[in-house]
C-alpha cells in the first residue's frame, strides 16, 4: 500500500506547555490532529474551570489561523478538589476530562494525588456526571521496581478503583505493560485506553543503545519487548477501547541531555507516521483509521470528524532538531528517516 487516505485523527494526550513554548510546539499538532486532549501539568497547574478557559485560549491564540484545530482541556486533580468544580467542569462545554497524577509520577506532579481515598468524593461526582477520570498509572512508592509501577498500581488502585465506582469513565493513559492491557480488554466498556506510537515501535533496549540516550527517556518508560508486542497487538486489533494518545512531552536539550534529565519523547513533528509504521509492521493499516480517528471519539461522546487525510509511502528525514525557546528540541528519529508522509 502506498497511500491511505483515513478520516484527520484526534490525539487524546497531548503536553502543549504554555508561553513560548507552546507557540513554539502547538502547530505540529494542529497540523495532524483536528482535536487533542491537552494536558493540565504546567506550573502552576491547572486546577479550575476558570484557568482552563484561560489555558485554551492561548492555545488557540498560537495556532496557526489557517488550520482547524479544537484544544479539548482538562484539569488537574489534587487531593483538594472540591466536588464544584467537577460539576462546572462537566457543564463547561470544553472541559472534556480530569487527569489523575499520583503525586511524584512524573513532571509537574508534586501537586498530584497522594492517596486515592482522597479523591473519592470527586470521583463520585464524575461518575454522576459522565466525565472520563484520566489516569497515569504508575504507583510511586519507592519499593517498586520503576518497570512494575504500572502493575502495581492496577492491583492497588485501579481495580479497586472500579469496583467502588463500577460506572466510572476511565482512560488508562499511556499504557506499557501486557498487564495494562490485559486489566482493560476484562474491564467493562467504560474503560479504555490511549497508547503512544513510541511504546508501539520501540521497548527499553533503545534507551541504552551506546550509551545512555536521554531522548528515549519517558514516564511510564519504555517497557520489555512482550510488553511492546501486548501493546501493538491491542491496537491493531480492532478494539474500540484502545485508540491514539501521543502523549508528545516537548522539553528543552540542555534539559533532557542532563545530570537529571525530563522525562518526555517530543513525537508531534511525525506522530501520525509512526503510528503508521507500527500499523504497517504488524500488517494491519486498515484498523490504522479506527485506531486513530474513531474509537477516541466515540468514547468520549463527540462526533466523529469528516474531512480526510492521506498517508504516503514516502521517506524522508526528519530535522535534527527544532527551535524552542532559548535553546532547541530534539524529536523522535532526529535525523533520521521516517518512512510515511502526511498529505492534506
Amino acid at each position: 500500500m502506498q497511500h491511505l487516505s483515513i478520516t484527520r485523527p484526534d490525539d487524546w494526550h497531548v503536553h502543549l506547555r504554555d508561553g513560548a513554548a507552546l507557540s513554539a510546539v502547538v502547530n505540529f499538532t494542529a497540523r495532524q490532529f483536528r482535536r487533542a486532549i491537552v494536558m493540565p501539568n504546567l506550573s502552576p497547574a491547572i486546577t479550575t474551570v476558570a484557568a482552563a478557559a484561560a489555558y485554551r485560549t492561548r492555545i488557540l491564540a498560537a495556532v496557526d489561523p489557517a488550520l482547524k484545530f479544537e484544544p479539548l482541556m482538562t484539569l488537574y486533580l489534587t487531593d483538594k478538589t472540591p466536588t464544584p468544580e467537577i460539576v462546572a467542569a462537566a457543564h463547561s462545554g470544553f472541559v472534556k476530562g480530569i487527569k489523575l497524577y499520583p503525586a511524584g509520577a512524573t513532571t509537574h506532579s508534586h501537586a498530584g494525588v497522594t492517596d486515592i481515598a482522597h479523591v473519592y468524593a470527586a470521583v463520585a461526582a464524575l461518575e454522576e456526571h459522565g466525565l472520563p477520570l484520566l489516569v497515569h498509572a504508575e504507583t510511586t512508592d519507592p519499593a517498586v521496581d520503576v518497570f512494575d509501577r504500572e502493575k502495581v498500581y492496577i492491583e492497588r488502585v485501579l481495580a479497586p478503583l472500579i469496583m467502588r465506582f463500577p460506572k466510572l469513565k476511565m482512560v488508562f493513559e499511556h499504557l506499557t505493560t501486557r498487564d495494562g492491557v490485559q486489566f482493560v480488554q476484562h474491564a467493562p466498556q467504560n474503560i479504555a485506553a490511549t497508547l503512544t506510537a513510541h511504546h508501539l515501535l520501540y521497548n527499553r533496549n533503545a534507551m541504552f543503545q551506546g550509551g545512555i540516550r536521554p531522548h528515549f527517556y519517558c514516564l511510564p518508560v519504555l517497557k520489555r519487548e512482550p510488553h511492546r508486542l501486548a501493546l501493538l497487538a491491542a491496537a491493531t486489533g480492532g478494539s474500540p477501547k484502545f485508540f491514539l494518545g501521543t502523549d508528545t512531552a516537548p522539553h528543552a536539550r540542555g534539559k533532557k541531555e542532563h545530570a537529571c534529565g525530563c522525562a518526555g519523547i517530543f513525537t508531534a513533528p511525525c506522530a501520525l507516521e509512526l503510528y503508521a509504521e507500527a500499523f504497517e509492521q504488524a500488517g494491519a493499516l486498515d484498523k490504522l483509521e479506527g485506531f486513530a480517528s474513531h474509537y477516541g471519539a466515540d468514547f468520549y461522546g463527540l462526533p466523529r470528524n469528516q474531512e480526510k487525510i492521506t498517508l504516503q509511502k514516502k521517506s524522508w528525514t526528519m530535522p535534527e532538531h527544532y527551535a524552542f525557546n532559548d535553546d532547541t528540541i530534539i524529536p523522535l528519529r532526529a535525523g533520521e528517516q521516517v518512512r510515511w508522509s502526511l498529505h492534506g
